[in-house]
């Protein structure tokens, strides 16, 4: 009976696959979305996709892992990007997962899956027959058989979709002219982790992976990497600076300030140091320090608006929003209104208590949400502004749409249909209020089929 619960755990599992994220934090960081929007961008064209179409999307974990769950989205952690040393290995890593994209993967799991039950559901069948019969050992043979049968199947079908996926992530790196170097350094990576922690590379052990032996995917890819004419190219300098960048930035932002400052110590003077060093202090309630730290990387370059973001953030989360308004100002029109820098800012004139700000931090807001839906702190700054001017339904309509993004889905649901109770009637808003109510109560009902494994409604 081990194999039958060792099975049902590993198709629990895969059956996750389509909505991994629900119990993680996704990270959002203008510039880090930006750096991985740039080194993706190559690797989509060359799978043939519409750089529109798709996301790379930054998890607050810290375990070494990237992958997809339906759609055209790229899910890496947030331990991935502290692993490694290069923006090349982080190419590899998304080029891979582009593979599954492109190969259908996600959807394909149920394939494996109904094979790997059918097999199951035929051995249970036998093994009752057999016990019927009065050959009891013979019949827990014969479902044990059946269930390591269906478990080496499901396996089998996830390991030949992992090395699909390695080799068209070869492809893809070709293709943009990225060496392959990266890719072998992370997978190395891999095996090292593997020994350290006493993973068998033995063909036996192979059995029970739901990935290829890490040994076994470097000395294959090392025959097509190698033979490649991108292989000796020099690395993109400017993506190894912005990695540098941003690597540093989520270390300071998510590391214990005492490590920060350790492998970031003061001496260091570089840019992605000070970045560290801001956020540790920061952290820490440091405020001068924070700020100094920012100031610096200012005089390296004043125009820099992640640089400018910065001490805006900090300023404000200090409680000092009037000073963080200029910064936040330059910040906003040097990247054209970016909607997470947009948001800091709209944030920050709501925050000075000014009325005389509102009527800016309501159009900053508003551009923000019309060009990234999918950002519930500026819906949810937008519906205090309406709420502040006494829009009552419009504020309503904010709070659902950050409401059902934050799975919030029964209060999105409430504030949904009080929005289109004071909208007028076929207006966009009101329709709007409509679409959210219905988003709100089937997502609703999906969670309690789930939760209870029946149908109900919400109440």
């Amino acid at each position: 009976m081990r194999f039958l619960a060792r099975l049902f755990a590993i198709l629990a599992a895969a059956m996750l696959v389509a909505q991994p994220v629900a119990a993680q934090s996704i990270l959002r960081d203008a510039e880090t979305e930006a750096f991985l929007d740039e080194i993706s961008a190559p690797l989509v064209e060359a799978a043939g996709l519409e750089p529109e179409n798709v996301d790379i999307v930054l998890i607050n974990d810290p375990s070494i892992n990237a992958f997809v769950a339906g759609g055209q989205i790229v899910y890496i952690h947030s331990g991935l990007i502290d692993a490694a040393d290069t923006a090349e290995e982080v190419q590899g890593v998304i080029a891979h997962e582009l593979g599954h994209i492109t190969g259908g993967h996600i959807l394909r799991y149920g394939e494996g899956m109904a094979s790997a039950s059918r097999i199951s559901l035929l051995s249970l069948i036998a093994g009752i027959g057999a016990a019927l019969a009065g050959a009891g050992e013979a019949a827990m043979g014969i479902m044990a058989a059946g269930q390591q049968a269906a478990m080496g199947k499901f396996l089998a079908f996830s390991r030949t979709q992992e090395s699909s996926a390695d080799f068209a992530g070869a492809e893809y790196l070709s293709k943009a002219g990225i060496s392959g170097r990266g890719s072998l350094a992370f997978f190395g990576k891999l095996l090292n982790q593997e020994y350290r922690y006493g993973y068998s590379q033995s063909d036996e052990a192979g059995f029970y992976r739901t990935h290829p032996l890490s040994g076994d995917r470097i000395s294959a890819l090392r025959e097509v990497y190698e033979k490649d004419p991108a292989w000796d190219r020099p690395a993109n300098a400017r993506n190894q600076a912005n990695f540098e960048r941003v690597k540093a930035k989520l270390v300071g932002y998510i590391a214990k300030p005492s490590a920060t400052l350790r492998d970031y110590p003061e001496s260091d003077r570089t840019v992605p140091a000070l970045y560290a060093r801001a956020y540790a202090y920061h952290q820490n309630a440091r405020v001068d320090r924070a700020l100094d730290a920012a100031d610096q990387l200012l005089a390296k370059d004043p125009d820099d608006p992640y640089f400018l973001e910065l001490k805006g953030q900090v300023l404000l989360e200090s409680g000092r929003p009037l000073e963080a308004l200029e910064p936040l100002r330059r910040a906003t029109a040097l990247t054209n209104a970016e909607p997470l820098i947009a948001s800091l800012f709209g944030h920050a004139l709501i925050a000075t208590e000014d009325d005389a700000n509102f009527a800016e931090a309501e159009r900053v807001l508003r551009a923000a949400v019309g060009r990234d839906r999918r950002n519930p702190f500026a819906w949810y700054q937008l519906g205090v502004v309406y709420a502040a001017r006494g829009d009552t339904p419009r504020a309503r309509l904010a709070s659902a749409e950050q409401q059902v993004m934050s799975g919030q889905y029964g209060l999105a649901l409430r504030s949904a249909q009080a929005a289109e109770h004071g909208l007028e009637r076929g207006t966009p808003d009101w329709i709007r209020a409509q679409d959210i109510g219905m988003q709100a109560r089937a997502l609703l009902e999906r969670q309690c089929e789930m939760e209870r494994g029946r149908n109900c409604a919400p109440g």
